[in-house]
């Protein structure tokens, strides 16, 4: 199997060679306006909103320390690791894609664009609710697969809903805090369940990140921004949110099984 790095980087390098060529090209179809309400106003040229566009790079990095992470790290001196690299990198992977998936949505605000923003968001959420749910039910790979592809096509459908909703606008962006929110439930409850062990404060240091970027998401929204500006609270939303990823799985990573510790001799 290649490893972690490799892989990562490699789906780091496609999709963004696939997204330079979509913008250049026009495959994601014409301007109609789709993220457009995030302040940031539509400049001319191929990149239609820069700071939201680049700061998606936030998202490529985090995905390669992810990788990176993960083809080094160690065994734990007790017990065994919870998650497999095989995982860690396919969570690697899915980070990275954050990156082009929202970046086509800014640099065109196209259509298509914003399918691709929704559907990478859809591709995170998903995999935290799924791989908290599986540890939490004590399931196994297959599992997993399944309940990730019903979170996604259960976000997919609820996006169908063409009326606005309250707070965070779109039925989509309602769909996938649900999941985190279920994701953050679950991982409590793992944790107070306390069969395996973890370094708790990566996951208090991810959902801060989440927490503070959700508020600047909703300050900026509500026109604390100037739309003529290179510094875009929507912008920072990308950076701090690659930032709770990336902690997200430091959190994943430190998780161990417990090795019930022998009894002294006497």
């Amino acid at each position: 199997m290649p490893r972690p790095l490799t892989t990562t980087a490699g789906v780091a390098a496609g999709s963004t060679a696939l997204l330079a060529l979509a913008v250049t090209q026009g495959w994601l179809g014409p301007d109609v306006g789709r993220g457009g309400d995030f302040c940031e106003r539509a400049r001319d040229g191929l990149v239609l909103q820069p700071a939201n566009s680049l700061s998606n790079l936030g998202f490529v990095v985090a995905g390669l320390l992810v990788a990176h992470h993960a083809q080094r790290r160690t065994a734990p001196p007790h017990g065994d690791h919870v998650m497999s690299t095989t995982v860690a990198t396919f969570f690697a992977c899915v980070v990275v894609l954050l990156g082009p998936g929202s970046a086509a949505m800014h640099a065109t605000q196209s259509a298509w664009g914003g399918h691709l923003d929704l559907l990478s968001m859809y591709l995170v959420a998903g995999f935290a609710a799924a791989w908290a749910w599986v540890r939490w039910t004590r399931r196994g790979t297959a599992s997993f697969v399944t309940a990730y592809v019903a979170c996604v096509a259960a976000c997919e459908l609820v996006g169908l809903w063409p009326e606005p909703v309250p707070v965070v606008h779109h039925a989509g962006n309602l769909a996938f805090g649900v999941l985190l929110v279920v994701a953050v439930v679950l991982e409590t409850l793992l944790w107070r369940r306390g069969e395996t062990g973890r370094v708790l404060r990566h996951g208090v240091v991810a959902l801060a990140a989440m927490l503070v970027a959700f508020t600047v998401w909703l300050l900026s929204n509500a026109g604390w921004c100037d739309p003529d500006s290179l510094l875009q609270g929507h912008a920072a939303w990308h950076l701090l949110g690659a930032v709770a990823a990336y902690w997200l799985y430091r959190l994943y990573a430190s998780e161990h099984t417990r090795v019930p510790q022998a009894l002294p001799s006497t």
